[in-house]
């Protein structure tokens, strides 16, 4: 039994769900996601909530039930509230600015790195270096989020670099310049 999967996903005002079949759109105030859902997963709409039930036994459909109820839970707040990652850029001289839909990295190479943010991801740049990546789908934020952050990782040294804000850099000691053997 799936302890994820027996909870319900409360719907909060203003979102509606469309189930047919293995198809689920959901939408909300902020835009319309859909996904097609595993066969072995059945899901209700009861009163102002989803109810996942599993087609059969097994501990694979165990797993499906509750990976199908996060990923639709992560859909209903997705259109209501929406997500965001934010990366710090950290490093002298390091720089980030957003034009539309493209995102330029001054991050110690020779050249500006222009990243193209995908369709339905926004990105702002504050004062601080700091990028915010929003948008509704969680996964597609995530995935953007850690694609710009492997353009230049932070490096275990002096921590330069495109890292996670609340992400913990574990910095290590220079060499010593102690004496040699003769």
């Amino acid at each position: 039994m799936s302890r994820i999967g027996k909870s319900p996903v409360e719907l909060p005002g203003g979102v509606k769900v469309e189930i047919q079949g293995t198809r689920i759109k959901v939408t909300g105030k902020k835009g319309t996601l859909e996904r097609t859902v595993r066969p072995e997963i059945e899901v209700e709409q009861q009163d102002n909530q989803l109810v996942f039930k599993p087609k059969g036994g097994g501990r694979q459909v165990s797993a499906y039930w509750g990976l199908t109820r996060t990923l639709v839970r992560n859909m209903v707040a997705g259109v209501d509230k929406g997500f965001e990652k934010v990366l710090a850029v950290e490093g002298v001289g390091y720089r980030a600015a957003v034009e539309g839909s493209k995102l330029t990295l001054n991050v110690g190479y020779s050249v500006p790195v222009e990243f193209m943010l995908p369709a339905g991801i926004a990105a702002a740049v504050d004062k601080a270096n700091n990028i915010t990546i929003s948008g509704i789908d969680k996964e597609q934020v995530g995935q953007t989020a850690a694609t710009i952050r492997d353009i230049r990782k932070p490096e275990p040294y002096k921590g330069k670099g495109i890292r996670y804000s609340d992400e913990h850099i574990v910095r290590k000691a220079g060499k010593s310049g102690g004496k040699g053997k003769k």
